[in-house]
């Protein structure tokens, strides 16, 4: 059977003609996206562990959100959520919390896509009303959270202030005692360089202030006292090695303690990042998560997309732009 038999006139017309042909190309692959199925292909993706800090500091509005002040665990909020909605599908995040010294897992990692809105959810829902003590011991909450997720075979991503609560003692914080780099992943730095007010609330979570320098202490009186300690007032080697007064310091006030967060970060092998790093979490933790191989489909579709609506520019776009060059440029000839 000839070609001729098969199409009517003017279909075969159509397809002889250059806009007849980009216009058939351009609706069998609109066809094709509503049937085209999705590929299964073998991807390198990233599986993180994310626990947030939930302690009083992280209620500090010194953050900025859409051009407004927000607490830094609202400003982390955001940023988690955006990063689950920037990981490529078959990417892998749980959810952890962090408050005394201890880390509490919420759920294991879960797939960024498939899971998503349970994960959008469960982030957007943290509240510092979750948290079981006042205390915040940074160095032990971000170790114990490091062992969490080694024992998950998980990346990790610790966002915090790294306001110790109560202050470091003199002899410094705990050593890190297991293998630095063996658990890949980000410390996320929250909270302004500048020292600012923490808010206070009573029993009922309701706000009531800020803290003053009598509500918190001011310095760790574990472990053997500072160099220099004999000098201060009512000093007594045996009875009063701190001395006699108690110090005042800028402990009910909080900022960001990058330095002490980088350290720790040099300490375990992880990197650190500030919460709002220009780049995102998203890339900072791809730069230097373990990619592991998952089986991921590949839609496609938005492929499929483009090219029908690059053939439909060049039908109703490029091609009447060159008839009309075409014609002015034959008009100045004829005119000439």
């Amino acid at each position: 059977m000839t070609v001729s038999g098969l199409f009517p006139d003017a279909v075969r017309r159509l397809l002889g003609d250059a806009r007849g042909r980009l216009l058939a190309g351009a609706l069998g692959l609109t066809l094709l996206t509503l049937a085209a199925p999705r590929l299964p292909v073998t991807g390198q993706r990233v599986e993180a562990v994310v626990v947030v800090d939930i302690t009083g500091s992280m209620n500090t509005r010194d953050e900025h959100l859409d051009g407004k002040p927000v607490s830094r665990l609202d400003k982390t909020k955001a940023a988690l959520r955006a990063l689950a909605a920037d990981l490529p599908c078959g990417s892998r995040l749980g959810l952890g919390l962090f408050a005394e010294r201890r880390t509490f897992l919420l759920f294991e990692p879960i797939d960024t896509c498939a899971d998503f809105a349970a994960l959008d959810g469960a982030i957007a829902g943290l509240d510092w009303r979750m948290g079981w003590e006042g205390d915040s011991r940074i160095a032990a909450g971000l170790f114990r959270a490091i062992a969490l997720a080694g024992e998950l075979g998980s990346d990790l991503v610790f966002v915090t202030d790294g306001h110790e609560a109560p202050p470091l003692p003199a002899r410094g914080g705990p050593a890190f005692e297991g293998k630095p780099g063996a658990v890949r992943g980000l410390i996320v730095g929250a909270g302004g360089h500048a020292l600012a007010p923490i808010p206070r609330y009573d029993d009922r979570g309701r706000e009531i202030g800020f803290y003053g320098p009598e509500d918190v202490p001011h310095e760790n009186r574990f472990g053997p006292p500072p160099p220099g300690a004999e000098t201060r007032e009512g000093y007594n080697p045996r009875n009063a090695p701190f001395g006699g007064v108690a110090p005042r310091g800028t402990e009910h006030l909080s900022s960001v303690r990058e330095t002490y967060l980088r350290g720790l970060a040099a300490e375990t092998g992880l990197a650190y990042v500030p919460l709002d790093d220009p780049a995102g979490l998203a890339a900072a933790l791809t730069a230097v998560a373990t990619t592991r191989p998952r089986p991921v489909l590949l839609d496609l579709r938005p492929w499929l997309g483009a090219a029908a609506l690059a053939l439909l520019l060049v039908l109703f776009g490029l091609l009447p732009w060159r008839a009309r060059l075409g014609g002015a440029v034959s008009r100045l000839r004829h005119g000439a």
